[in-house]
C-alpha cells in the first residue's frame, strides 16, 4: 500500500518539475521575443536609408558616377 501511494507522489512530483525541453523552449521564447522587438525598432532607419539609396540612384548610380 505504501509503495503505491509513493510512486503516485513521484509521479505527481515529475509532472509539475520543469524539464530541460521546457525550459529550453522558455528561452527560445524570451529570445525570439527580443529579435523581434530589435527589428520592430530599426524599421523606421531601414526604410530612411532605402529612400536615401533610391535618391542617389541606386545599382544605377554607377553609370552617372564612375
Amino acid at each position: 500500500m505504501k509503495i503505491g501511494k509513493a510512486a503516485r507522489a513521484v509521479v505527481k512530483t515529475e509532472r509539475t518539475l520543469w524539464t530541460g525541453r521546457r525550459v529550453l523552449v522558455a528561452q527560445a521564447a524570451v529570445l525570439a521575443g527580443l529579435t523581434l522587438l530589435l527589428v520592430v525598432s530599426e524599421v523606421p532607419g531601414i526604410i530612411r536609408e532605402i529612400k536615401i539609396y533610391r535618391m542617389t540612384g541606386g545599382r544605377r548610380a554607377l553609370r552617372r558616377y564612375p
